[in-house]
Order: C-alpha cells, then sequence, then structure tokens
C-alpha cells in the first residue's frame, strides 16, 4: 500500500512539476522538506497522535512549511494528512526525488564492499559506472560488509551486480551439493 501511495502522488507531483516548469524549484524544496521530516522526531510523533485533529495538523504543517516552500510542496503535505496518509510524506519525497534524478539522468548507486574503499578505488567505480549506462552522473552511497567477505555488490534501482566471495562460495556451494557423490 505504501509503494502505492508514494507512487499515485509522487507521480501527480512530478507531473505537476514539469507542467509548470517548476522541476528544480520543486526538488530542492522537496530535499529540504524531506530531510526536516527525516529527523525531525517531535514533530513526527506530534503528527501521529490520533487525538490531534487533521485539521489541526494541517495548521501545523502550514505554520511549520507554509512560508519557506510553495504551495505545491505544501498542498502535497496537506492532501497526504486530509487523505490519512502523513506517514507516507517521506516516501512521497523520497519517489519523488528518484523521479527527477532519472529525468536529469542522474543515478543512484549504493556499493557494498568487504572493505573500505579508497578514494581512488571510489573513483573507478563511478567512471566504470559512467561508462557502463546511460546516467550522466551519479549519487553514490558506499557501505562496508564485512560478511561479504570480498569484492563487492553494486546496486542501480532494480539491478544488481554481485561479485562478492560470498555469494560465489553460495553457488559453488549450491553446485557441490547437486554432484552425487560415488556415482
Amino acid at each position: 500500500m505504501a509503494k502505492l501511495v508514494s507512487k499515485t502522488y509522487g507521480d501527480a507531483l512530478f507531473e505537476v512539476a514539469l507542467e509548470e516548469n517548476k522541476v528544480d524549484t520543486l526538488f530542492e524544496e522537496a530535499y529540504a522538506v524531506r530531510e526536516i521530516l527525516a529527523v525531525s522526531k517531535e514533530l513526527n510523533q506530534l503528527m501521529d497522535q490520533p487525538k490531534i485533529t487533521k485539521e489541526d495538523k494541517i495548521k501545523i504543517m502550514e505554520e511549520t512549511f507554509g512560508e519557506r516552500v510553495s504551495g505545491e510542496i505544501t498542498g502535497l503535505i496537506k492532501l497526504l494528512i486530509t487523505k490519512g496518509h502523513y506517514q507516507d510524506t517521506v516516501d512521497v519525497l523520497d519517489y519523488f526525488i528518484g523521479l527527477v534524478k532519472e529525468e536529469k539522468k542522474i543515478g543512484i548507486a549504493y556499493v557494498s564492499s568487504a572493505i573500505a574503499l579508497s578514494g581512488a578505488r571510489k573513483k573507478e567505480i563511478e567512471k566504470k559506472l559512467l561508462d557502463t549506462t546511460s546516467y550522466e552522473s551519479f549519487e553514490v552511497h558506499y557501505e562496508v560488509d564485512e560478511s561479504l567477505i570480498g569484492g563487492m555488490v553494486i546496486r542501480i534501482g532494480d539491478r544488481v551486480v554481485d561479485s562478492s566471495i560470498k555469494s560465489k562460495l553460495y553457488e559453488l556451494t549450491k553446485e557441490l551439493k547437486k554432484i552425487q557423490v560415488g556415482v
């Protein structure tokens, strides 16, 4: 359900951004609001209170963001509150931000490696990603996952390139189990 909400409202905001030629402005505002909502525990706790009416929650959001962001962003938040989907606001904004990045040919890659990568190695990876995809730039998120043993896993959207020792050992184990001993 959350994915459907994110897609529905994120697509709608993206259409408005394109129609009104406000892609860059709404992108920046969505990013800023998303960051605030992601870190503001007090605001989210307040918005999760069942005793506070939807109208009061809308007033809280208007006071928080009304003068700082465009009517499109505040309108989206009000609509989400009205429809009972406030808890999906960050996901909707994430989805919208992803659409804008896709439009601007900015790829988002997640790289997991068994050890921390040097700056030179990171540059090599980013160059390889640019050479092998249609993106013009990349936002790369690196993480260390010692369980990989060696190698790395790169994820871009729903595509995954897994060259980790862990997955190679898993595949080798599967193949060895298929072999019948002594036959």
